[in-house]
């Protein structure tokens, strides 16, 4: 299996924009590309999609086990005529200073696979070497394969980068030196962050892109880099249904639309395996909800973004506060979880929501909350019984008006062993937070969630 990480000293250097010239360089070549993203991101793994053609995955080392990040990669990837796996911030950042926990470090390790270093060129010359070498050096377990150069001034600038590294580091080749180019640049808007529903990248960006990755970029090189073999995997977390074993999949409804937009395809891939039905719906755009489901999964998004059209959708409003009036099982998440509220609230006042939670919210102009989180569950609940650990990610700039003490806190969450609070709010059995849980880090997750909304599904046909 072909496979390559796109890597880079720091956020900022280009990776995102490298990734995505050469995988649509590939893709145009004919081969089949299996895109992946580390870390937690929701942004980047959207136009890799829209590139590639086939859905990005994530692969994060500390929101889930080794074994699931292999087993996953390995999925994916099986079809694919080459791999192409983004990093997230530095090469070794990761979730504190001393491990490589949540790092594209980590990522590369499991799956032995080469590293190529897009480094920023701007303001340096021979410091470059320098920066490539304590790169390469850092970690003999991860294995800086091959150099992007990016922000390259001039022919003369590409010369000295060329003869410092190979001065230095000759077994470390530059596949390519990259010109400054501000028609590249992918822009960016709500949050600092712009998804690929909202700004889908023009068919001239994308030539463009292709044209220069294939006039200064090797393709041919990082195609024949030395691959060393996978690491067998180790028995599976997560047991399969035989075919003709299975019961019928139940259906459950996932809220998919330019409003939500943020779920992790592992979980969606994982509800299936564990005997689902997964049936798309657009709380923007539909007047009710899909026939003979079982359960509902709001998951997050920019419900901020279309508050007007989202309020006005009353009878979709009306068929969600019904379903969990009625005892469906509904979990929900972020944005899924601000539409479960009164609504967000503005200069106009609050738009009105569905309003299961009756609190408001409000957007910040400051980020609120980012990182990893772990939870458990003080009680049994949809996801899962008491004891229960899973792995999320918290990302947002918004914030709640105080949740009343009669909605029950399900989650006690932490992050790295530090207690950070009560959250995870349940009314009948739905379930709504901030967190977005990987469903990847905890086998049980996906399996209890369809556990209940086929119970549900059972008890309202008798």
């Amino acid at each position: 299996m072909k496979r390559l990480v796109i890597a880079a000293p720091h956020s900022g250097s280009g990776k995102t924009t490298v990734t995505l010239g050469i995988m649509a360089a590939l893709r145009r070549r004919g081969l089949k590309v299996a895109p992946f993203k580390v870390g937690p991101d929701f942004i980047d793994p959207g136009y890799h999609r829209l590139v590639s053609g086939v859905p990005s995955v994530n692969l994060d080392g500390w929101m889930c086990a080794p074994t699931f990040l292999r087993e996953t990669f390995a999925l994916h990837a099986a079809s694919a005529d080459v791999a192409v796996i983004e990093g997230v911030m530095g090469l070794f950042d990761g979730i504190d200073g001393v491990s490589d926990a949540g790092s594209t470090a980590q990522v590369a390790k499991e799956l032995a696979a080469p590293v190529v270093l897009v480094v920023d060129a701007k303001s340096q010359a021979r410091s470059a070497a320098a920066v490539v070498g304590g790169f390469a050096g850092f970690d003999p377990a991860v294995r800086v394969a091959a150099v992007i150069f990016n922000n390259v001034a001039s022919a003369n600038h590409e010369r000295i980068l060329r003869e410092a590294l190979g001065a230095h580091l000759p077994e470390v080749p530059v596949v390519g030196c990259l010109p400054r180019d501000g028609a590249l640049a992918i822009p960016s808007r709500h949050l600092g962050l712009i998804t690929a529903e909202d700004n889908p990248l023009s068919p001239e960006f994308l030539d463009h892109l292709i044209e220069v990755i294939e006039r200064h970029l090797d393709l041919e090189l990082l195609l024949e880099m030395e691959q060393q073999e996978l690491p067998a995997l180790p028995q599976p977390l997560f047991a399969r249904a035989v075919a003709g074993d299975a019961p019928e999949p139940v259906r459950i409804a996932v809220a998919s639309d330019a409003a939500f937009c943020f779920a992790y395809p592992d979980n969606l891939r994982l509800l299936q395996e564990s005997g689902s039905e997964i049936c798309p719906f657009s709380p923007l755009e539909d007047a009710g909800l899909p026939d003979g489901i079982g359960g509902i999964y709001l998951p997050g998004g920019y419900p901020e973004l279309f508050k007007g059209k989202l309020a006005a959708n009353e009878p979709m409003k009306q068929a969600i506060l019904k379903a969990v009036e009625s005892g469906m099982p509904v979990y929900a998440e972020c944005g899924g979880f601000i539409y479960l509220t009164q609504g967000v609230a503005g200069d106009e006042g609050a738009t009105p929501f569905v309003g299961i939670f009756p609190v408001r919210t409000r957007m910040l102009p400051r980020r609120k909350a980012l990182g990893y989180r772990e939870v458990e569950l003080v009680a049994s609940g949809i996801i899962g019984g008491e004891g229960t650990v899973a792995r999320g990610h918290e990302f947002h700039y918004s914030e709640m008006e105080e949740m009343p003490e009669r909605f029950e806190r399900l989650y006690r969450v932490s992050r790295k062993g530090a207690y950070l609070g009560m959250e995870g709010y349940r009314y009948r059995n739905c379930l709504a937070s901030y967190i977005h849980l990987h469903f990847g880090s905890s086998p049980g997750i996906a399996r209890d969630f369809v556990g209940n909304c086929r119970a549900y599904r059972t008890r309202s046909l008798t």
